[in-house]
């Protein structure tokens, strides 16, 4: 599976990208306010545009053929949103993930912990605005898992404006996990750069609170 990429800012080709590499690309379009002419070579269609970045506040991929988009909100339950979470920096945060997802999901913290390590030591996750997104492929998970942390207090993410994070929204995807990980991993990116969103999450108080405003979003940020 290959992919040409087109940047419109600056106008630089790149081509080659296949699917592991995307996720990056996303992140770094979703940190930026850049265009990109994205042409997917596969028989099931062709995205053909996307814009992201703080600024635009959109980081999604369009085209001839778009499929159907799972909704973050479909994937978080309420007994995975930890609130007021008690962590001194990244790695014991990776550490509580995966310990959470142990006894949440019964997914093994040695098969989580590493995996999510291995993902910010290719680059960090963090997107700034004090929002971070630890994803990886996970062996041996048969569904998508999403999660989502508000920290007690703010850690270092080496989140491109350098600001630390409080909000943290995981996703852990089937190995085997291509197009359907790239668009949560999109559609999570476009929730978390809205800034009203952000606003009414920080009011939330109860797990139940957070798990209506993620039912609802779009529709409850005009």
């Amino acid at each position: 599976m290959i992919f040409a990429v087109y940047f419109r800012q600056p106008e630089i080709p790149f081509q080659g990208f296949d699917s592991d590499f995307l996720s990056i690309l996303i992140e770094f379009v979703a940190t930026r306010s850049l265009i990109v002419d994205l042409v997917y070579l596969s028989a099931i269609g062709s995205f053909s545009t996307l814009s992201g970045g703080p600024a635009g506040g959109r980081a999604w991929l369009v085209g001839k053929k778009e499929p159907t988009l799972t909704r973050i909100a479909d994937l978080l339950l309420r007994e995975d949103i930890l609130l007021d979470l008690e962590v001194s920096g990244k790695s014991q945060l990776i550490e509580e993930i995966g310990r959470h997802m142990e006894r949440a999901h019964a997914m093994p913290h040695a098969s989580v912990a590493p995996s999510l390590s291995h993902r910010e030591q290719i680059g960090s996750t963090g997107l700034g605005q004090g929002v971070a997104i630890p994803h990886a492929r996970v062996k041996d998970l048969d569904r998508i898992l999403v999660a989502y942390a508000r920290l007690r207090s703010p850690i270092p993410f080496d989140a491109p404006d350098g600001k630390p994070v409080t909000d943290i929204l995981v996703l852990l995807v089937p190995k085997q996990a291509t197009e359907e990980h790239l668009r949560i991993l999109a559609q999570a990116t476009q929730m978390l750069s809205d800034r009203r969103f952000r606003e009414q999450l920080h009011l939330c108080q109860l797990p139940l609170q957070v798990k209506q405003l993620f039912d609802t979003w779009p529709e409850n940020t005009p």
